[in-house]
């Protein structure tokens, strides 16, 4: 008796045709016809698994893509700045399947500009992402004196990095370098820890306030 498919394996199975076939040709070729031409299935099969159409098997690996971005991270610092550039470096494409993955996302966003139900889970895995560059960054700058409106603004900044290495890598042949991606994120991170004032509290423990620091200064 031959052996039972696990479902799950083949609608796997299913998602990568479909990034293979967005990487290679764009989004607006996929179909039920090309689907099957990749993975070997024939179309009843595939439609056992999603339906009549091909929607749901574009939304399923919509899904797909969005769980492998974010569950590249694996281990990260202890330490808050450092931690922001893991999270950074993690979710950019910086191999060639992360690479062939990150196109076929581009391609879903730009299809999600006119289609709502597409928009809806794209935006609200961006609201996600912007949330925790938000709060990783709160957590980097505990010893600097910033307020609630110019630490939305910084973490808005940083999310662009994040876009910024999507769209770049989706333009380019090759995969980005997770070398160039830590530097820039460290130095951008390092630029505003210096262009801010240390917290109160940061400035205790290092004995003393500003104007006690000038004092001392001033006798030695």
């Amino acid at each position: 008796m031959p052996k039972r498919a696990n479902p799950d394996v083949r609608r796997e199975q299913v998602a990568d045709a479909v990034i293979e076939e967005i990487a290679e040709h764009g989004i607006r070729s996929v179909t039920l016809a090309r689907i099957s031409a990749r993975t070997g299935l024939a179309i009843g099969s595939i439609r056992h698994y999603f339906g009549d159409t091909v929607r749901e098997v574009m939304r399923f690996t919509l899904g797909v893509l969005m769980q492998r971005a974010a569950g590249r991270a694996t281990t990260m610092s202890d330490d808050p700045v450092a931690r922001i550039v893991d999270v950074i470096a993690f979710a950019a494409p910086t191999s060639e399947q992360e690479r062939r993955e990150n196109i076929a996302l581009v391609e879903y966003r730009v299809m999600a500009r006119t289609d709502e139900e597409l928009a809806t889970d794209i935006a609200a895995t961006s609201l996600a992402g912007a949330g925790v560059i938000r709060s990783l960054l709160r957590d980097a700058l505990a010893d600097r004196t910033i307020d609630e409106d110019a630490l939305r603004r910084e973490a808005l900044l940083l999310f662009a990095l994040v876009e910024g290495f999507s769209l770049s890598s989706a333009l380019l042949s090759a995969p980005l370098h997770e070398a160039d991606i830590r530097a820039v994120v460290t130095a951008s991170l390092q630029r505003l820890r210096d262009a801010l004032p240390p917290s109160g509290e940061a400035l205790e423990e290092v004995g003393g306030t500003p104007g006690a620091n000038e004092e001392s200064r001033e006798h030695l």
